[in-house]
């Protein structure tokens, strides 16, 4: 396979794990831009284009996360940011090259330019902390109910509560505005063959709440053309990349509310 190839078939995984490092679709994606400038200028020549990409990446967010929070937490979300904000950015970095992108600990050391045993050490950190998150309510959006009585399983398991399980559009706008639940996780198709991505459409514009899509092809939400969700995870799911990128919403939630917006 050639470099452009690779490169080609890097882009729609890169781009769910920046938008998952940054809590935007916007930056993540101009991330993943930047990062493919510079590989392509031959700046990761001596290094696997793999590699190379997510060390470009982490370079582009660690900018972002450098930036210091302007706004102190109210008396209601400060127990929560506490908590959240004790997992480092490279402690989630590196949790979430080894749970969602699947990098090996010496392949993720490569990227994070450190010793595999320094990444260990993040990882028992990182794990420590999404223990520590405070506990919300789950509404969850699945028609298969294997796969809904599986992903309740690995909620519960993390402390959050499954307060719904809807299984068709109607079903899910109406779960979400009844319950107002702290996250959402939604998959595409549903039962009845209507959207899940509408019903997500068009509660938000009601609730704000951050939703995980959960999804057989994500591929098709990570084109970068137009509005797409910030949080992604693959079907058939790995528990650990999803308990990784429920923490990134949970995390960018407390620091939305905690900024008042």
């Amino acid at each position: 396979m050639s470099t452009d190839e690779s490169l080609v078939g890097n882009v729609p995984y890169l781009r769910r794990f920046a938008r998952a490092l940054t809590g935007s679709q916007e930056l993540g994606d101009a991330c993943v831009v930047a990062a493919l400038e510079r590989v392509l200028e031959g700046k990761a020549a001596n290094i696997p284009a793999r590699i190379g990409l997510y060390r470009y990446v982490l370079a582009e967010v660690n900018a972002l996360e450098a930036r210091p929070m302007t706004v102190e937490p109210d008396k209601d979300v400060e127990p929560v940011f506490r908590n959240l904000a004790g997992l480092t950015p490279m402690g989630r970095q590196a949790f979430m090259l080894v749970a969602m992108e699947e990098f090996s600990l010496e392949d993720a050391a490569l990227v994070l330019e450190m010793s595999p045993g320094d990444v260990s050490l993040l990882l028992e950190d990182a794990n420590q902390d999404i223990s520590a998150q405070i506990a919300t309510d789950v509404v969850i959006i699945e028609d298969e109910p294997l796969i809904a009585m599986d992903l309740e399983h690995l909620v519960q398991g993390l402390g959050h509560r499954v307060v719904r399980v809807a299984r068709t559009e109607r079903q899910a706008i109406e779960a979400v505005k009844e319950a107002r639940p702290g996250l959402v996780l939604a998959d595409i198709q549903l039962a009845d063959g209507s959207s899940g991505l509408d019903a997500v459409n068009e509660f938000l514009q009601i609730v704000s709440v951050p939703v995980i899509f959960v999804t057989a092809y994500p591929e098709r939400l990570l084109t970068g053309t137009k509005p797409e969700p910030t949080f992604l995870v693959s079907k058939p799911f790995n528990a650990e990349a999803l308990k990784a990128v429920i923490s990134q919403a949970l995390f960018f939630d407390v620091r939305r509310r905690a900024a008042g917006t």
